[in-house]
Parts: structure tokens; C-alpha cells; sequence
């Protein structure tokens, strides 16, 4: 088979993180082209529950590339950071008399929902920032510490803090970074392995998943080895492996700092 092209099939199969841009600042035009384009994302029950943050105060970009560890976000054109936001929702319904105790803004739904609300707002922004040929990175970072992300940006009640986006002009274009077999990520009707060999719709035409992901090891390892060729080369499952035991990513805990700001959870 052969992939079919057009523009924006072409935008997205080149997409790839830019973290260096040249000091041209993006037009009005150009922020107002993003913003809207952000707010024609699909949205959950049509609940909007989403919103972002234009980062314009170098001294805010500035503590916010401490919390990420990555210095380039204090140096990207525009910044944005992109929020749950059911406080908006809540002060309607609290204008319209809705009692307070019969209110669902706290739900695991609203959370999760909203959540992915901001994330398809934020890759449409992308998406539509690389069609006029600017350069983005994503940024988890800002999720390092979320209680001071929280103050920082005054986030009140039922808001909380999902990505960053930073854009700008690129100053670099690095090569497309690999990704895995697409037998390995799209399956049909089930999920085609819980153990090897296993049988059912779909696993007797599956290849195995360590001889899928050997040649995904070898494109990773040559990626990794053009681009960073002083440095020690690891495959993608030994990068796995290795990651495997960051304890790390216990120090980033959301579930306080998510009651903290009034999502206690219901429905869970």
C-alpha cells in the first residue's frame, strides 16, 4: 500500500520538536491564526473545559524554564500553557443559583475530560503552527511541579496545569525522529497479545513483538548515533529497561495537588 498525500497529511507526518528558534517574534496575525484555530478542537459534551495561557512576562517564562529544566523555554517566541478549566464553568452555574452541593465540577469525568479537551486544543495549535512553517516543542515539564506552576500562573479552583506549547521560527531542522512499526501500535478489534503466541482474533498474523521491535532498535540506535555521535548509543528497549526503575517519576504526584485545586475524584 502506499500512504496518500496532501498537505496536512504531509504537515503531520513531518512533524518533529523544534527547541531552537531565530529571534523573529510571530506576527499578531499569526498568534490570532493559533489561538483560533486551537478553539475549533473537539471539546467533550461541549463543556469547553479548557484554557491557555499566552506567556508574555519573561520573568514567568523564566521560572517556568527553572521548573522544566530546559533553559530554551525561557528563549521560545510565544509560550503557552494549556489548562483544565472548569472554574469558568463553575462560576456560571454558580451565577445561575445552581446549589454548590449539587455541583459535579469536582468528577474524575470533569478531569479526565477536560484534560484531554486542553491536550487536542494544544495539537491543533501545533499542527496548525508547522502548516506556516513555525517550529514547536510539547512540554511535560511543566508538570515537574505542579504546586508551583499553580502559583506562579494563579490558577484558582478547578483548574490545573496539563502542557506547554512553545513556538517560534526555527533556528535548526533536525531529522525525523523514528517511530515504531505500526503493527506494533494498531490493532484490530483486540489487543493482540497478553503473552507470546497468544491466540485469538488477530495474534496468528501478528509478528512477534521482540522481532517487530529489533528493527525499530537498529533505526533508533542509528538515529541516536548521527545525532549524538560522542555519546553512548542505546536502542529503544534498552532505553525502556533502563527507564524503567526512575523513581523520578514518583516525585510527580497529581493527586494531591489535584484535590488541592477541588478535584476530589468523584465517580472513581
Amino acid at each position: 500500500m502506499t500512504l496518500l498525500h496532501n498537505d496536512t497529511i504531509d504537515t503531520l507526518l513531518n512533524r518533529r520538536t523544534i527547541r531552537s528558534w531565530t529571534d523573529e517574534a510571530l506576527s499578531e496575525d499569526e498568534l490570532e491564526t493559533l489561538e483560533t484555530v486551537a478553539q475549533r478542537a473537539a471539546t467533550s459534551q461541549y463543556l469547553n473545559g479548557w484554557s491557555a495561557l499566552r506567556i508574555t512576562d519573561p520573568a514567568v517564562a523564566a521560572e517556568l524554564a527553572r521548573i522544566g529544566n530546559q533553559p530554551y523555554i525561557a528563549q521560545a517566541p510565544a509560550l503557552y500553557i494549556f489548562i483544565i478549566d472548569a472554574y469558568r464553568n463553575l462560576r456560571i452555574a454558580r451565577d445561575a443559583d445552581v446549589p454548590e452541593a449539587d455541583m459535579t465540577f469536582d468528577a474524575d469525568y470533569i478531569f479526565t475530560q477536560s484534560q484531554n479537551d486542553a491536550v487536542l486544543a494544544l495539537h491543533a495549535m501545533e499542527t496548525a503552527a508547522e502548516s506556516l512553517g513555525l517550529g514547536t516543542v510539547i512540554l511535560g515539564s511543566i508538570l515537574n511541579d505542579v504546586p508551583a506552576v499553580i502559583s506562579l500562573l494563579g490558577l484558582p479552583e478547578k483548574t490545573f496545569p496539563v502542557l506547554g506549547l512553545a513556538v517560534g521560527h526555527p533556528a535548526q531542522t533536525p531529522a525525523l525522529k523514528p517511530r515504531m512499526a505500526r503493527e506494533l501500535q494498531i490493532f484490530e478489534n483486540v489487543y493482540p497479545a497478553a503473552s507470546e503466541g497468544a491466540s485469538g482474533e488477530g495474534a496468528a498474523s501478528a509478528p512477534s513483538m521482540h522481532e517487530a521491535l529489533a528493527g525499530f532498535d537498529a533505526e533508533v540506535a542509528q538515529y541516536y548515533d548521527l545525532r549524538f555521535p560522542d555519546q553512548p548509543v542505546k536502542a529503544f528497549t534498552e532505553q525502556i529497561a533502563a527507564t524503567s526503575t526512575d523513581t523520578g517519576r514518583l516525585a510527580k504526584a497529581f493527586g494531591e495537588p489535584a484535590r488541592a485545586q477541588g478535584f476530589t475524584g468523584r465517580g472513581l
